[in-house]
């Protein structure tokens, strides 16, 4: 079955969480493409939304968004996802994944799209707070 790592971004404040899921927490995501935006109830972070950026299979190959599937091939690169190359114009065979998630793949990577709205009493900001403590009640006036 299933079982993925899954490393929650958070664009906003630049830090990162894992999270892990397992069998049939995993079935929703198998079968979503690189991109998709997904709710975070997936991912045990219910009120979130989270876009898939990319991930990695069993054998550390990543995921790349151009190749269609959950294959793994074999592709000429000049730049992008999965090379880097050392001398401009450069290309070299190199074996990557598919831009769908299949049970080989183990890590995944999202990052937050849209957080939970927050209510009203948890708006305020902190002096305004600090003001309604303060001011004396009409009892405590007597």
């Amino acid at each position: 079955m299933a079982k993925f790592k899954i490393i929650v971004s958070d664009p906003e404040t630049g830090k990162s969480q894992l999270v892990e899921v397992e069998e049939s927490q995993a079935v929703p995501l198998i079968g979503r493409k690189l991109g998709e935006v997904i709710d975070g109830a997936a991912v045990k972070l219910s009120g979130y939304k989270l876009k898939i950026t990319g991930g990695s299979d069993k054998d550390g190959f990543p995921m790349r968004p151009n190749i269609h599937g959950g294959v793994r091939i074999g592709a000429i690169l000049s730049e992008g996802v999965g090379f880097r190359p050392s001398q401009s114009g450069k290309r070299k065979r190199k074996t990557l994944r598919g831009n769908v998630i299949t049970d080989a793949i183990v890590q995944l990577n999202m990052k937050i799209v849209e957080k939970p709205k927050k209510s009203k009493k948890e708006e305020k900001p902190k002096a305004e707070e600090a003001k309604e403590e303060s001011a004396p009640t009409e009892e405590a006036a007597q």
